[in-house]
Protein backbone atom coordinates (compact mmCIF):
# COMPACT_ATOMS: atom_id res chain seq x y z
CA UNK A 1 0.00 0.00 0.00
CA UNK A 2 1.09 3.66 -1.10
CA UNK A 3 1.94 5.96 1.76
CA UNK A 4 -0.89 8.08 -0.24
CA UNK A 5 -3.52 4.57 0.41
CA UNK A 6 -2.33 4.99 3.97
CA UNK A 7 -3.18 8.95 4.58
CA UNK A 8 -6.64 8.60 3.05
CA UNK A 9 -7.58 5.72 5.30
CA UNK A 10 -6.30 7.91 8.49
CA UNK A 11 -8.46 10.75 7.42
CA UNK A 12 -11.38 8.16 7.17
CA UNK A 13 -10.88 6.97 10.39
CA UNK A 14 -10.84 10.18 11.89
CA UNK A 15 -13.58 11.29 11.06
CA UNK A 16 -15.55 8.31 11.98
CA UNK A 17 -14.31 8.60 15.26
CA UNK A 18 -15.43 12.97 15.21
CA UNK A 19 -18.90 11.72 13.75
CA UNK A 20 -19.35 8.92 16.30
CA UNK A 21 -20.10 11.28 19.27
CA UNK A 22 -22.22 13.83 17.10
CA UNK A 23 -24.81 11.27 16.26
CA UNK A 24 -24.61 10.30 20.02
CA UNK A 25 -25.20 13.76 21.10
CA UNK A 26 -28.14 14.34 18.76
CA UNK A 27 -29.83 11.16 20.15
CA UNK A 28 -29.63 12.43 23.64
CA UNK A 29 -30.87 15.59 22.51
CA UNK A 30 -33.74 13.86 20.98
CA UNK A 31 -34.22 12.20 23.99
CA UNK A 32 -34.20 14.72 26.24
CA UNK A 33 -36.73 16.47 23.78
CA UNK A 34 -39.43 13.82 24.42
CA UNK A 35 -38.70 13.61 28.14
CA UNK A 36 -39.47 17.32 28.36
CA UNK A 37 -42.32 16.71 26.43
CA UNK A 38 -43.73 14.23 28.48
CA UNK A 39 -43.20 15.88 31.85
CA UNK A 40 -45.04 19.04 30.38
CA UNK A 41 -48.07 16.64 29.00
CA UNK A 42 -48.12 15.40 32.92
CA UNK A 43 -48.65 19.07 34.30
CA UNK A 44 -51.08 19.55 31.97
CA UNK A 45 -53.12 16.79 33.14
CA UNK A 46 -52.21 17.50 36.70
CA UNK A 47 -53.35 21.22 36.10
CA UNK A 48 -56.32 19.84 34.42
CA UNK A 49 -57.34 17.19 37.16
CA UNK A 50 -56.94 19.86 39.56
CA UNK A 51 -59.45 22.41 38.22
CA UNK A 52 -61.69 19.82 37.46
CA UNK A 53 -61.74 18.65 40.64
CA UNK A 54 -61.89 22.79 42.21
CA UNK A 55 -64.66 23.40 39.99
CA UNK A 56 -66.68 20.13 41.52
CA UNK A 57 -65.66 21.50 44.94
CA UNK A 58 -67.07 24.70 44.02
CA UNK A 59 -70.25 23.27 42.57
CA UNK A 60 -70.90 21.03 45.80
CA UNK A 61 -70.38 24.06 47.55
CA UNK A 62 -72.81 26.37 45.57
CA UNK A 63 -69.43 28.54 44.47
CA UNK A 64 -71.37 28.76 40.69
CA UNK A 65 -69.71 31.01 38.20
CA UNK A 66 -71.29 33.66 37.10
CA UNK A 67 -71.87 35.15 33.54
CA UNK A 68 -68.98 37.76 34.04
CA UNK A 69 -66.56 35.46 35.43
CA UNK A 70 -67.09 35.86 38.98
CA UNK A 71 -68.12 33.31 41.97
CA UNK A 72 -70.60 33.43 43.99
CA UNK A 73 -69.84 33.04 47.77
CA UNK A 74 -70.22 29.27 49.02
CA UNK A 75 -73.81 28.00 49.78
CA UNK A 76 -74.85 28.83 53.20
CA UNK A 77 -76.84 26.71 56.08
CA UNK A 78 -80.50 27.76 56.59
CA UNK A 79 -79.18 28.97 59.89
CA UNK A 80 -76.66 31.27 58.57
CA UNK A 81 -79.08 32.55 56.03
CA UNK A 82 -81.57 33.26 58.90
CA UNK A 83 -79.10 34.72 60.58
CA UNK A 84 -78.22 37.18 57.93
CA UNK A 85 -81.65 38.60 57.78
CA UNK A 86 -81.74 39.24 61.52
CA UNK A 87 -78.70 41.22 60.96
CA UNK A 88 -80.83 43.43 57.87
CA UNK A 89 -83.88 43.64 60.23
CA UNK A 90 -81.05 45.04 62.88
CA UNK A 91 -79.64 47.49 60.43
CA UNK A 92 -83.53 48.55 60.55
CA UNK A 93 -83.38 49.01 64.12
CA UNK A 94 -80.17 51.27 64.00
CA UNK A 95 -81.70 53.26 61.30
CA UNK A 96 -85.02 53.92 63.16
CA UNK A 97 -82.97 54.85 66.11
CA UNK A 98 -80.90 57.39 64.44
CA UNK A 99 -84.15 58.78 63.05
CA UNK A 100 -85.67 62.13 64.33
CA UNK A 101 -87.81 60.48 66.49
CA UNK A 102 -85.34 58.98 68.24
CA UNK A 103 -82.57 61.52 67.54
CA UNK A 104 -79.43 59.33 68.48
CA UNK A 105 -77.93 60.36 65.41
CA UNK A 106 -74.71 58.02 65.71
CA UNK A 107 -76.72 54.89 65.53
CA UNK A 108 -77.25 56.31 61.67
CA UNK A 109 -73.74 56.33 61.15
CA UNK A 110 -73.49 52.55 61.44
CA UNK A 111 -76.85 51.44 60.66
CA UNK A 112 -75.88 50.34 57.05
CA UNK A 113 -73.37 48.36 58.32
CA UNK A 114 -75.14 44.77 58.22
CA UNK A 115 -76.02 45.64 54.54
CA UNK A 116 -72.31 45.42 53.46
CA UNK A 117 -71.72 42.67 55.96
CA UNK A 118 -74.45 40.63 54.50
CA UNK A 119 -73.63 41.56 50.96
CA UNK A 120 -69.78 40.91 51.14
CA UNK A 121 -70.58 37.26 52.46
CA UNK A 122 -73.54 36.19 50.75
CA UNK A 123 -72.68 37.89 47.31
CA UNK A 124 -76.22 37.19 46.31
CA UNK A 125 -77.38 37.23 42.94
CA UNK A 126 -81.24 36.31 43.05
CA UNK A 127 -83.22 39.59 43.63
CA UNK A 128 -85.65 36.62 45.90
CA UNK A 129 -82.56 36.67 48.37
CA UNK A 130 -82.13 40.69 48.03
CA UNK A 131 -86.09 41.39 47.96
CA UNK A 132 -86.32 39.58 51.93
CA UNK A 133 -82.77 41.38 52.75
CA UNK A 134 -84.07 44.80 52.40
CA UNK A 135 -87.41 44.17 52.98
CA UNK A 136 -85.87 43.01 56.84
CA UNK A 137 -84.40 45.68 57.23
CA UNK A 138 -87.17 48.55 55.75
CA UNK A 139 -89.87 47.16 58.00
CA UNK A 140 -88.10 46.99 61.33
CA UNK A 141 -87.15 50.62 60.52
CA UNK A 142 -90.24 52.15 59.33
CA UNK A 143 -92.63 50.27 62.07
CA UNK A 144 -90.44 51.69 64.49
CA UNK A 145 -90.08 54.93 63.05
CA UNK A 146 -93.37 55.44 62.00
CA UNK A 147 -95.31 53.35 64.85
CA UNK A 148 -97.78 56.22 65.34
CA UNK A 149 -99.28 56.06 61.99
CA UNK A 150 -101.59 53.56 63.72
CA UNK A 151 -103.17 56.06 65.82
CA UNK A 152 -103.33 58.48 63.18
CA UNK A 153 -105.55 55.78 61.21
CA UNK A 154 -107.66 55.37 64.45
CA UNK A 155 -108.92 58.68 64.36
CA UNK A 156 -108.81 58.95 60.53
CA UNK A 157 -111.51 56.28 59.90
CA UNK A 158 -112.93 55.44 62.94
CA UNK A 159 -111.93 52.08 63.01
CA UNK A 160 -110.21 50.04 66.02
CA UNK A 161 -108.10 47.38 66.54
CA UNK A 162 -106.66 45.26 64.38
CA UNK A 163 -107.64 47.04 61.02
CA UNK A 164 -105.61 50.36 61.52
CA UNK A 165 -102.51 47.94 62.49
CA UNK A 166 -103.51 45.98 59.64
CA UNK A 167 -103.65 49.17 57.26
CA UNK A 168 -100.21 50.54 58.47
CA UNK A 169 -98.42 47.26 58.14
CA UNK A 170 -99.51 47.81 54.40
CA UNK A 171 -97.92 51.21 54.26
CA UNK A 172 -94.43 50.06 56.21
CA UNK A 173 -94.32 47.59 53.62
CA UNK A 174 -94.41 49.77 51.12
CA UNK A 175 -92.16 51.96 52.59
CA UNK A 176 -89.48 48.87 52.77
CA UNK A 177 -89.84 48.73 49.28
CA UNK A 178 -87.24 51.34 49.24
CA UNK A 179 -84.80 49.38 51.07
CA UNK A 180 -85.64 46.60 48.51
CA UNK A 181 -84.14 48.37 45.96
CA UNK A 182 -81.60 50.09 47.74
CA UNK A 183 -80.21 46.43 48.79
CA UNK A 184 -80.45 44.87 45.11
CA UNK A 185 -78.61 48.00 43.27
CA UNK A 186 -75.86 48.39 45.85
CA UNK A 187 -75.15 44.48 45.21
CA UNK A 188 -75.02 44.70 41.54
CA UNK A 189 -72.55 47.63 41.82
CA UNK A 190 -70.67 45.52 43.89
CA UNK A 191 -70.91 42.55 41.93
CA UNK A 192 -69.52 44.53 39.33
CA UNK A 193 -66.58 45.71 40.95
CA UNK A 194 -67.81 48.75 42.26
CA UNK A 195 -66.00 50.19 45.49
CA UNK A 196 -68.47 50.45 48.56
CA UNK A 197 -68.22 53.59 49.02
CA UNK A 198 -69.14 55.38 45.67
CA UNK A 199 -71.80 52.03 45.15
CA UNK A 200 -73.64 52.82 48.53
CA UNK A 201 -73.74 56.27 48.75
CA UNK A 202 -75.02 56.26 44.67
CA UNK A 203 -77.78 53.42 45.72
CA UNK A 204 -79.21 55.32 48.83
CA UNK A 205 -79.67 58.91 47.47
CA UNK A 206 -81.05 57.35 44.48
CA UNK A 207 -83.89 56.02 46.06
CA UNK A 208 -84.37 58.97 48.68
CA UNK A 209 -84.94 61.10 45.18
CA UNK A 210 -87.17 58.75 43.17
CA UNK A 211 -89.02 56.43 45.92
CA UNK A 212 -91.83 57.89 46.50
CA UNK A 213 -92.84 57.98 49.98
CA UNK A 214 -96.45 59.87 51.99
CA UNK A 215 -93.94 60.97 54.66
CA UNK A 216 -90.03 61.55 53.29
CA UNK A 217 -87.34 60.12 55.85
CA UNK A 218 -83.87 61.36 54.86
CA UNK A 219 -81.16 59.32 56.23
CA UNK A 220 -79.67 62.63 57.58
CA UNK A 221 -82.66 63.69 59.56
CA UNK A 222 -81.39 62.48 63.10
CA UNK A 223 -78.71 65.37 62.75
CA UNK A 224 -81.63 68.17 62.54
CA UNK A 225 -79.83 69.17 66.03
CA UNK A 226 -76.11 68.62 64.86
CA UNK A 227 -76.46 72.13 63.65
CA UNK A 228 -73.24 72.59 61.78
CA UNK A 229 -73.62 69.00 60.27
CA UNK A 230 -76.57 70.44 58.43
CA UNK A 231 -75.50 73.73 56.94
CA UNK A 232 -74.53 72.03 53.82
CA UNK A 233 -78.35 71.38 53.17
CA UNK A 234 -78.14 74.77 51.49
CA UNK A 235 -75.69 73.66 49.09
CA UNK A 236 -77.52 70.18 48.31
CA UNK A 237 -80.27 69.50 50.57
CA UNK A 238 -80.91 66.94 53.41
CA UNK A 239 -79.40 64.26 50.39
CA UNK A 240 -76.15 65.85 50.54
CA UNK A 241 -76.02 65.62 54.46
CA UNK A 242 -77.38 62.27 54.12
CA UNK A 243 -74.41 61.55 51.76
CA UNK A 244 -71.75 62.37 54.34
CA UNK A 245 -73.31 60.18 56.41
CA UNK A 246 -73.49 57.08 54.31
CA UNK A 247 -69.64 57.84 53.27
CA UNK A 248 -69.26 57.59 57.14
CA UNK A 249 -70.69 54.03 57.08
CA UNK A 250 -68.80 52.96 54.38
CA UNK A 251 -65.71 53.88 55.52
CA UNK A 252 -66.50 52.04 58.72
CA UNK A 253 -67.35 48.89 57.26
CA UNK A 254 -64.06 48.83 55.16
CA UNK A 255 -61.97 49.27 58.68
CA UNK A 256 -63.97 47.03 60.55
CA UNK A 257 -63.80 44.06 57.24
CA UNK A 258 -59.96 44.61 57.23
CA UNK A 259 -59.32 44.66 60.23
CA UNK A 260 -58.52 40.98 60.55
CA UNK A 261 -57.63 40.55 57.18
CA UNK A 262 -54.21 42.47 56.69
CA UNK A 263 -53.92 46.28 55.70
CA UNK A 264 -56.21 48.81 57.16
CA UNK A 265 -57.76 50.58 53.67
CA UNK A 266 -56.92 54.01 53.29
CA UNK A 267 -59.09 55.85 50.09
CA UNK A 268 -62.38 55.27 51.34
CA UNK A 269 -61.77 56.55 55.22
CA UNK A 270 -59.90 59.66 53.85
CA UNK A 271 -62.73 60.46 51.83
CA UNK A 272 -65.20 59.98 54.63
CA UNK A 273 -62.65 61.93 57.06
CA UNK A 274 -62.69 64.85 54.39
CA UNK A 275 -66.12 64.86 53.99
CA UNK A 276 -67.20 65.05 57.32
CA UNK A 277 -64.05 67.70 58.39
CA UNK A 278 -65.09 69.73 55.28
CA UNK A 279 -69.11 69.34 56.41
CA UNK A 280 -68.23 70.74 59.92
CA UNK A 281 -65.81 73.67 58.42
CA UNK A 282 -68.70 74.61 56.15
CA UNK A 283 -71.19 74.87 58.86
CA UNK A 284 -69.30 77.11 61.48
CA UNK A 285 -68.49 79.34 58.48
CA UNK A 286 -71.99 79.20 57.58
CA UNK A 287 -73.67 80.10 60.43
CA UNK A 288 -71.21 82.71 61.19
CA UNK A 289 -72.49 84.26 58.34
CA UNK A 290 -75.82 84.01 58.86
CA UNK A 291 -75.52 85.69 62.07
CA UNK A 292 -73.62 88.88 60.61
CA UNK A 293 -76.27 88.97 57.82
CA UNK A 294 -79.32 88.33 60.88
CA UNK A 295 -77.88 91.15 63.43
CA UNK A 296 -77.86 93.95 60.20
CA UNK A 297 -81.35 92.44 58.98
CA UNK A 298 -84.61 94.19 59.66
CA UNK A 299 -87.03 92.55 62.04
CA UNK A 300 -90.46 91.59 63.00
CA UNK A 301 -91.80 90.23 66.20
CA UNK A 302 -94.03 87.58 65.69
CA UNK A 303 -96.55 85.78 67.97
CA UNK A 304 -97.76 81.88 68.30
CA UNK A 305 -100.72 80.61 70.15
CA UNK A 306 -101.50 76.92 71.25
CA UNK A 307 -104.97 76.51 72.54
CA UNK A 308 -104.19 72.67 73.10
CA UNK A 309 -107.88 71.33 71.87
CA UNK A 310 -108.34 67.59 70.87
CA UNK A 311 -109.45 67.34 67.36
CA UNK A 312 -112.76 65.58 68.31
CA UNK A 313 -112.78 68.61 71.44
CA UNK A 314 -112.86 71.21 68.88
CA UNK A 315 -115.12 69.70 66.53
CA UNK A 316 -117.70 69.37 69.35
CA UNK A 317 -117.39 73.06 71.10
CA UNK A 318 -115.79 75.50 68.03
CA UNK A 319 -116.83 78.37 69.77
CA UNK A 320 -114.66 77.12 72.54
CA UNK A 321 -111.45 76.83 70.55
CA UNK A 322 -111.86 80.69 69.00
CA UNK A 323 -112.84 82.11 72.55
CA UNK A 324 -109.28 80.22 73.39
CA UNK A 325 -106.89 81.72 70.67
CA UNK A 326 -108.45 85.56 71.23
CA UNK A 327 -107.75 85.26 75.42
CA UNK A 328 -104.39 84.14 74.97
CA UNK A 329 -103.74 86.58 71.95
CA UNK A 330 -104.78 89.69 74.27
CA UNK A 331 -102.98 88.29 76.69
CA UNK A 332 -99.61 88.47 74.22
CA UNK A 333 -100.52 92.04 73.13
CA UNK A 334 -101.13 93.36 76.41
CA UNK A 335 -97.17 91.41 77.17
CA UNK A 336 -95.69 92.31 74.14
CA UNK A 337 -96.41 96.62 72.83
CA UNK A 338 -94.10 95.79 69.84
CA UNK A 339 -96.21 92.65 68.28
CA UNK A 340 -96.10 92.54 64.64
CA UNK A 341 -98.04 89.72 63.79
CA UNK A 342 -99.94 87.08 65.45
CA UNK A 343 -100.20 83.22 64.03
CA UNK A 344 -102.91 80.92 65.03
CA UNK A 345 -102.53 77.19 63.81
CA UNK A 346 -103.97 75.23 61.06
CA UNK A 347 -108.10 75.11 61.94
CA UNK A 348 -108.20 77.55 64.32
CA UNK A 349 -111.64 78.62 63.22
CA UNK A 350 -113.54 75.92 61.91
CA UNK A 351 -116.62 77.87 60.61
CA UNK A 352 -116.37 77.89 56.90
CA UNK A 353 -116.24 81.25 55.05
CA UNK A 354 -117.77 82.02 51.75
CA UNK A 355 -115.58 83.06 48.85
CA UNK A 356 -114.77 86.58 48.60
CA UNK A 357 -115.28 87.71 52.52
CA UNK A 358 -113.62 91.63 52.54
CA UNK A 359 -113.42 91.68 56.41
CA UNK A 360 -113.16 89.31 59.03
CA UNK A 361 -113.38 91.87 62.00
CA UNK A 362 -115.89 90.98 63.74
CA UNK A 363 -116.11 87.32 63.18
CA UNK A 364 -112.92 86.55 63.47
CA UNK A 365 -110.56 89.18 65.07
CA UNK A 366 -112.63 90.74 67.86
CA UNK A 367 -110.90 92.89 70.08
CA UNK A 368 -107.31 92.26 68.93
CA UNK A 369 -105.43 94.92 67.01
CA UNK A 370 -102.55 93.14 65.36
CA UNK A 371 -102.83 92.14 62.20
CA UNK A 372 -103.20 87.76 62.04
CA UNK A 373 -102.38 84.95 60.32
CA UNK A 374 -105.27 82.17 60.96
CA UNK A 375 -105.94 78.66 59.41
CA UNK A 376 -109.56 78.54 58.39
CA UNK A 377 -111.80 76.68 55.89
CA UNK A 378 -113.47 77.75 52.61
CA UNK A 379 -116.57 77.00 50.77
CA UNK A 380 -116.88 77.61 47.01
CA UNK A 381 -119.35 76.48 44.18
CA UNK A 382 -117.54 73.97 42.16
CA UNK A 383 -119.38 72.62 38.98
CA UNK A 384 -121.16 69.41 40.99
CA UNK A 385 -120.99 70.32 44.52
CA UNK A 386 -119.34 73.15 47.28
CA UNK A 387 -115.92 72.31 47.43
CA UNK A 388 -114.25 72.60 50.67
CA UNK A 389 -110.74 74.13 50.87
CA UNK A 390 -108.24 74.03 54.25
CA UNK A 391 -106.65 77.67 53.29
CA UNK A 392 -104.88 80.32 55.53
CA UNK A 393 -106.44 84.19 55.91
CA UNK A 394 -103.73 86.95 56.59
CA UNK A 395 -105.97 89.99 58.04
CA UNK A 396 -104.50 93.29 59.14
CA UNK A 397 -105.57 94.48 62.59
CA UNK A 398 -108.75 96.26 61.18
CA UNK A 399 -109.89 92.75 59.52
CA UNK A 400 -109.14 93.33 56.51
CA UNK A 401 -108.44 90.32 54.28
CA UNK A 402 -104.78 90.55 53.06
CA UNK A 403 -104.70 87.47 51.33
CA UNK A 404 -105.19 83.73 51.35
CA UNK A 405 -103.57 80.50 50.41
CA UNK A 406 -104.93 77.21 49.75
CA UNK A 407 -103.26 74.12 51.03
CA UNK A 408 -102.07 72.55 47.74
CA UNK A 409 -100.64 69.07 49.28
CA UNK A 410 -103.46 67.31 50.90
CA UNK A 411 -103.15 64.24 53.97
CA UNK A 412 -104.47 61.04 52.38
CA UNK A 413 -107.17 59.66 54.51
CA UNK A 414 -106.98 62.75 56.52
CA UNK A 415 -108.12 65.58 53.93
CA UNK A 416 -108.92 63.17 51.42
CA UNK A 417 -109.30 59.45 50.22
CA UNK A 418 -107.89 57.51 47.36
CA UNK A 419 -110.72 57.09 44.77
CA UNK A 420 -113.04 58.49 47.40
CA UNK A 421 -114.07 60.91 43.76
CA UNK A 422 -114.71 57.61 41.77
CA UNK A 423 -116.04 55.97 44.78
CA UNK A 424 -118.16 58.49 47.29
CA UNK A 425 -119.44 55.77 49.05
CA UNK A 426 -115.91 55.53 50.78
CA UNK A 427 -116.22 58.94 52.71
CA UNK A 428 -119.20 56.70 54.40
CA UNK A 429 -117.11 53.91 55.32
CA UNK A 430 -114.42 56.63 56.58
CA UNK A 431 -116.62 59.31 58.43
CA UNK A 432 -113.81 60.98 59.82
CA UNK A 433 -111.60 61.74 56.70
CA UNK A 434 -112.62 65.30 54.78
CA UNK A 435 -113.06 65.79 51.64
CA UNK A 436 -110.73 68.75 50.59
CA UNK A 437 -109.97 70.26 47.35
CA UNK A 438 -106.06 71.03 46.92
CA UNK A 439 -105.05 74.91 45.76
CA UNK A 440 -103.50 76.15 42.41
CA UNK A 441 -100.65 78.18 43.99
CA UNK A 442 -97.97 78.72 46.32
CA UNK A 443 -97.54 82.45 46.01
CA UNK A 444 -96.63 84.47 49.38
CA UNK A 445 -99.07 86.76 51.94
CA UNK A 446 -98.03 90.21 51.66
CA UNK A 447 -98.25 92.47 55.52
CA UNK A 448 -96.82 95.78 54.16
CA UNK A 449 -93.52 94.99 52.85
CA UNK A 450 -93.08 91.29 54.34
CA UNK A 451 -93.59 88.82 51.95
CA UNK A 452 -94.68 85.51 54.16
CA UNK A 453 -94.38 81.92 52.32
CA UNK A 454 -97.50 79.85 54.05
CA UNK A 455 -96.93 75.76 54.23
CA UNK A 456 -99.98 74.32 55.89
CA UNK A 457 -99.84 70.73 57.63
CA UNK A 458 -96.87 68.61 56.55
CA UNK A 459 -96.12 71.17 53.43
CA UNK A 460 -93.18 72.16 55.12
CA UNK A 461 -91.52 68.70 55.50
CA UNK A 462 -91.72 68.73 51.43
CA UNK A 463 -88.27 70.20 50.37
CA UNK A 464 -89.38 70.61 46.65
CA UNK A 465 -92.61 71.91 47.59
CA UNK A 466 -90.82 74.35 50.09
CA UNK A 467 -88.20 75.28 47.42
CA UNK A 468 -91.19 75.84 44.63
CA UNK A 469 -92.84 78.56 47.05
CA UNK A 470 -89.86 80.39 47.76
CA UNK A 471 -88.39 80.13 43.99
CA UNK A 472 -91.80 81.70 43.58
CA UNK A 473 -92.29 84.63 46.19
CA UNK A 474 -88.60 84.67 47.56
CA UNK A 475 -90.38 85.60 50.92
CA UNK A 476 -88.75 86.64 54.18
CA UNK A 477 -90.39 84.58 56.08
CA UNK A 478 -91.49 81.17 56.30
CA UNK A 479 -94.26 79.79 58.44
CA UNK A 480 -96.30 76.59 58.84
CA UNK A 481 -99.68 76.10 61.04
CA UNK A 482 -100.59 72.69 61.16
CA UNK A 483 -102.44 70.78 63.63
CA UNK A 484 -100.54 67.28 64.98
CA UNK A 485 -103.21 66.51 67.34
CA UNK A 486 -103.87 63.40 64.73
CA UNK A 487 -101.33 61.89 66.25
CA UNK A 488 -101.49 61.96 69.75
CA UNK A 489 -98.68 62.14 72.19
CA UNK A 490 -96.08 60.06 69.84
CA UNK A 491 -92.78 61.37 68.32
CA UNK A 492 -94.32 62.57 65.00
CA UNK A 493 -95.05 65.36 66.33
CA UNK A 494 -91.17 66.16 67.01
CA UNK A 495 -90.57 64.39 64.12
CA UNK A 496 -92.58 66.96 61.90
CA UNK A 497 -90.55 70.09 63.81
CA UNK A 498 -87.06 68.14 63.03
CA UNK A 499 -87.99 67.80 59.12
CA UNK A 500 -89.19 71.52 59.28
CA UNK A 501 -85.53 72.66 60.74
CA UNK A 502 -84.05 71.95 57.18
CA UNK A 503 -86.31 74.02 55.32
CA UNK A 504 -84.87 77.06 57.16
CA UNK A 505 -81.39 76.07 56.26
CA UNK A 506 -81.95 75.13 53.14
CA UNK A 507 -83.09 78.79 52.48
CA UNK A 508 -81.73 80.75 55.21
CA UNK A 509 -85.13 82.47 56.21
CA UNK A 510 -86.75 82.29 60.01
CA UNK A 511 -89.36 79.90 60.48
CA UNK A 512 -92.66 79.92 62.74
CA UNK A 513 -94.71 76.90 63.61
CA UNK A 514 -97.81 77.30 65.00
CA UNK A 515 -99.29 74.07 65.72
CA UNK A 516 -103.03 73.08 67.78
CA UNK A 517 -101.51 70.93 70.57
CA UNK A 518 -97.58 70.94 69.64
CA UNK A 519 -95.16 71.40 68.79
CA UNK A 520 -95.04 75.03 68.30
CA UNK A 521 -91.75 76.58 67.75
CA UNK A 522 -89.27 79.50 66.65
CA UNK A 523 -86.80 78.51 64.36
CA UNK A 524 -83.48 80.93 63.36
CA UNK A 525 -82.24 81.11 59.72
CA UNK A 526 -79.21 78.81 60.61
CA UNK A 527 -81.70 75.75 62.15
CA UNK A 528 -81.42 76.47 65.80
CA UNK A 529 -84.95 76.19 67.69
CA UNK A 530 -85.45 79.81 69.69
CA UNK A 531 -88.48 78.36 71.60
CA UNK A 532 -91.18 75.61 71.88
CA UNK A 533 -94.58 75.24 73.58
CA UNK A 534 -94.51 70.83 73.94
CA UNK A 535 -97.16 68.32 73.28
CA UNK A 536 -100.79 68.89 74.60
CA UNK A 537 -99.46 72.10 76.68
CA UNK A 538 -101.37 75.14 76.33
CA UNK A 539 -99.27 78.60 76.06
CA UNK A 540 -98.09 81.55 74.04
CA UNK A 541 -95.05 83.25 73.13
CA UNK A 542 -93.25 85.57 70.77
CA UNK A 543 -90.15 85.99 69.40
CA UNK A 544 -88.09 89.06 67.23
CA UNK A 545 -87.18 87.08 63.87
CA UNK A 546 -84.77 88.40 61.38
CA UNK A 547 -86.04 89.09 57.63
CA UNK A 548 -83.25 87.86 55.23
CA UNK A 549 -83.50 87.27 51.50
CA UNK A 550 -80.90 85.78 49.33
CA UNK A 551 -80.74 82.59 46.99
CA UNK A 552 -79.14 79.60 48.20
CA UNK A 553 -77.68 77.07 45.84
CA UNK A 554 -80.53 74.14 46.39
CA UNK A 555 -82.80 76.98 45.58
CA UNK A 556 -81.03 77.25 42.06
CA UNK A 557 -79.85 73.41 41.50
CA UNK A 558 -82.50 71.33 43.50
CA UNK A 559 -81.92 67.92 44.68
CA UNK A 560 -78.58 67.99 42.21
CA UNK A 561 -77.10 65.05 44.38
CA UNK A 562 -79.93 63.07 43.86
CA UNK A 563 -79.64 63.31 40.22
CA UNK A 564 -75.87 62.94 40.37
CA UNK A 565 -76.44 59.38 42.37
CA UNK A 566 -78.63 58.35 39.75
CA UNK A 567 -76.86 58.63 37.36
CA UNK A 568 -73.83 57.32 38.71
CA UNK A 569 -76.03 54.08 40.28
CA UNK A 570 -77.50 53.47 36.27
CA UNK A 571 -73.86 53.50 35.60
CA UNK A 572 -72.57 51.50 38.05
CA UNK A 573 -75.43 48.73 38.48
CA UNK A 574 -76.18 48.34 35.01
CA UNK A 575 -74.18 49.57 32.34
CA UNK A 576 -70.38 50.18 33.97
CA UNK A 577 -68.02 47.48 34.69
CA UNK A 578 -65.02 48.23 36.86
CA UNK A 579 -63.00 44.80 36.53
CA UNK A 580 -63.90 41.01 36.00
CA UNK A 581 -62.71 39.62 39.03
CA UNK A 582 -64.11 39.49 42.27
CA UNK A 583 -65.05 42.55 43.97
CA UNK A 584 -63.39 43.07 47.61
CA UNK A 585 -63.12 45.70 49.77
CA UNK A 586 -60.14 47.79 49.68
CA UNK A 587 -58.05 45.92 52.58
CA UNK A 588 -58.60 42.83 51.06
CA UNK A 589 -57.88 44.32 47.59
CA UNK A 590 -54.33 45.58 49.11
CA UNK A 591 -53.83 41.83 50.68
CA UNK A 592 -53.92 40.40 46.76
CA UNK A 593 -51.85 43.30 45.45
CA UNK A 594 -49.21 42.17 48.55
CA UNK A 595 -48.95 38.61 47.32
CA UNK A 596 -48.54 38.92 44.01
Amino acid sequence: MSARDERKKKRKRKGASASKPRRVSERGAAKKGTAKKDTAKKGTAKKGAAEKGAAEKSAADGNQPREDGTHEAPALAPRQRFGHLLLAALGGALQCLGFAGFSLWPFALVCFLPMFYVVEVERPTRFRRLFALGLAHGFVGYTGGYYWLVDMLENFSGFEGWPNWAFASIFFLYQAGQHVLIYWVYARARRRGWPILGAAVASLLSFELIYPVLFPSFLSTGFHDVTPFIQIADLGGPMLVSAVVMSVNAALFELLWAWRRGPLPRRSPAIAAAAVALTLAYGYWRIAEVDARAEAAPKLTVGVVQVNMGIFDKRADPLEGHRRHLVQSRRLERNHDDLDLLVWPESAYTFFLREGVQNLKRRVLGPLSTPTLFGGLARREGEERMLAFNTAYLIDGAGDVLGTYDKTYLLMFGEYLPFGETFPILYDWSPNSGRFTPGDHVRPLELGDVRISTLICYEDVLPGFTREAVREGDPHLLVNITNDAWFGDTHEPWIHLALAKFRAVEHHRALVRSTNSGVSAFVDPAGRVLHTIGVFEQGEAAEELALLEGDTLYLVLGDWPGWAALFAMVWMSFVGRRRREDPAPEGDADDAAAAA
